[in-house]
């Protein structure tokens, strides 16, 4: 795989469903009785879609990861590959494999991931976010944002899982403040995951070396984020785009950061953050993974 190959594999998300039993579902999922403990929240750097198929330090991280997590009842994923005007939420009972790449291996196009939906949970955000009106869609599926990583975090797909869009026009700030509205999920078994990247610019991979060594304004960028986290200083991630050079050859457009918006949002007081993985990928592509809680 070429590197003009590999920039093709970005597919911008476009409002796009199965019988599982929904009733079975809400068996799974009591909506009416948030508990005192809470889920933790991550961000997942997703790199290159192989992920889900070759075995590197990244990968193994992501499956220790996948251990370490609490048992929780389902998963609200918000990948940076479901890109939408206004915020959607899927409802379908079974979704589809979504391939949203070209250029890859056979067995890449052969991935399945048959996690289950979770209609009844997608239903509830619907009614707890108040800042924007979120739609129903049953047209979307699991994009390589998230099964890429579900692969590797959650074999087993026992586990319903669920996407919500990003709405592609707004700025970080909107982002911010409409996460916050899904706190209480992580107090109802809900487990929320971001999935980008925090470097994120396809021109600029040696796509000659998944190790080749870090960019300088990759890795200054990176490390002002891992600041920025340590210290808690939200309104800096947030005003990303102030962050000088390296912020601008990071995040060439938001697509891959906006899920690390989501995810900071979650954060309570008192919440510790660690990280499962640090790295990079392709010479420019920050893995860093990030646990909330």
């Amino acid at each position: 795989m070429n590197r003009s190959t590999f920039v093709k594999l970005v597919g911008m998300g476009a409002l796009g469903a199965g019988t599982f039993s929904i009733s079975k579902l809400a068996k799974t999922f009591d909506v009416e009785k948030p508990t005192n403990s809470k889920i933790p929240v991550l961000f997942c750097g997703h790199g290159s879609p192989m992920n889900a198929i070759e075995d590197n330090d990244f990968t193994k991280a992501m499956e220790k990861l996948g251990n370490d997590i609490p048992e929780h009842k389902a998963i609200l994923c918000i990948s940076g590959h479901w890109l939408t005007k206004g915020t959607y939420v899927n409802v379908s009972p079974n979704p589809k494999m979504i391939y949203d790449m070209y250029g890859f291996p056979d067995e890449l196009y052969k991935v399945k991931y048959s996690s289950p939906g979770s209609p009844e949970i997608a239903k509830q955000v619907q009614e707890m976010v108040s800042k924007t009106s979120v739609k129903a869609d049953a047209e979307w599926g699991y994009d390589h944002g998230n099964w890429a990583i579900m692969k590797r975090l959650f074999p087993k797909a026992d586990i319903p899982v669920f996407q919500m869009s990003i709405d592609y026009h707004k700025p970080a700030q909107y982002h911010y403040e409409l996460a916050k509205e899904l706190y209480l999920l992580r107090k109802k078994g809900v487990l929320i995951i971001g999935s980008g990247n925090i470097t994120h610019n396809l021109r600029i991979f040696d796509m000659s070396d998944i190790n080749a060594k870090p960019l300088e304004w990759a890795e200054e960028f990176d490390t002002l984020v891992k600041n920025s986290l340590n210290s808690g200083n939200h309104q800096e991630l947030i005003d990303y785009q102030k962050q000088g050079k390296s912020a601008k050859l990071a995040v060439p457009e938001p697509s891959h950061y906006f899920p690390l918006i989501y995810a900071i949002a979650l954060q309570d007081k008192g919440d510790l953050i660690n990280y499962p993985y640090e790295g990079f990928h392709y010479a420019s592509a920050s893995m860093r993974c990030v646990k909330i809680g």
